[in-house]
């Protein structure tokens, strides 16, 4: 039996969403939820994997046993926030093939990046946003984000050290707003590499601030050197707020 699961969560006092041996894991806690209450051990695929820190407001991964769970499919969400710590929340689940496969069957993914641009700030939004006290222009990084829209390779927008060979991605939208001290990017597409939305998002300031150049991003794009491109921007501002299938 394969069950779906949308959740969201918190991801400051987590290393990502996959298990990892030496730290507390989103993956690792619904895991251990299961076990708990249907008493045996279920796969728990996701449909990414979130990097220490970073949150997400819409995130669907699948529980799957080779018998049934025990508990009405309906009633899963309830039974299984009671044994996980209030960060992580599943909001519902709903039965699904047994062919379907919660990483590969994605057809976009949408991320934001949250830029706290207040002089000073705001504490409400501590390791859930990237404090930039310089003033930014929402209107230049939104022009420069154009460039990233398309089929393209973004290797340059890539962890260095990364073993991945096939750097093509395509990115469907990239804008940047403001809302009130807030400055944010919003980013969909096929699939992202290793801290590439991070990358672009320091990018970005990088621009607004007179330290790259929309012709910088170009060049970056068709070298595909690490060097070329921006800083990497903190984890804690990035949020997965979509996923289409």
């Amino acid at each position: 039996m394969k069950i779906l699961l949308k959740l969201m969560y918190l991801g400051e006092n987590y290393c990502g969403w996959q298990v990892q041996e030496n730290g507390k894991t989103v993956q690792g806690e619904l895991c251990r939820a299961f076990r708990e209450i249907c008493g045996k051990d279920v796969r728990v695929t996701g449909c990414s994997r979130t990097d220490s820190g970073v949150h997400a407001k819409e995130y669907f991964c699948t529980a799957e046993t080779d018998g049934i769970f025990g508990i009405p499919c309906g009633k899963l969400p309830l039974a299984v926030n009671a044994h996980l710590d209030r960060d992580i929340s599943v909001r519902s689940a709903k039965e699904v093939p047994k062919d379907f496969h919660a990483r590969y069957d994605v057809k976009y993914k949408t991320y934001e990046y949250v830029i706290d641009n207040g002089v000073t700030h705001d504490p409400f939004l501590e390791k859930r946003s990237w404090h930039v006290p310089k003033k930014l222009s929402e209107t230049v990084m939104d022009e420069a984000a154009k460039i990233f829209v398309g089929e393209k390779n973004f290797a340059a927008f890539m962890a260095s050290g990364s073993k991945v060979t096939d750097t093509v991605r395509r990115i469907t939208e990239a804008s940047v707003r403001r809302e009130g001290e807030n400055v944010i990017f919003r980013v969909t597409g096929n699939g992202f590499l290793y801290n590439m939305v991070r990358i672009m998002t320091g990018t970005l300031v990088e621009v607004s601030l007179g330290k790259k150049s929309v012709k910088d991003i170009a060049s970056a794009l068709d070298c595909g050197d690490r060097k070329k491109a921006g800083m990497t921007a903190p984890a804690e501002g990035l949020y997965l707020v979509s996923v289409v299938y």
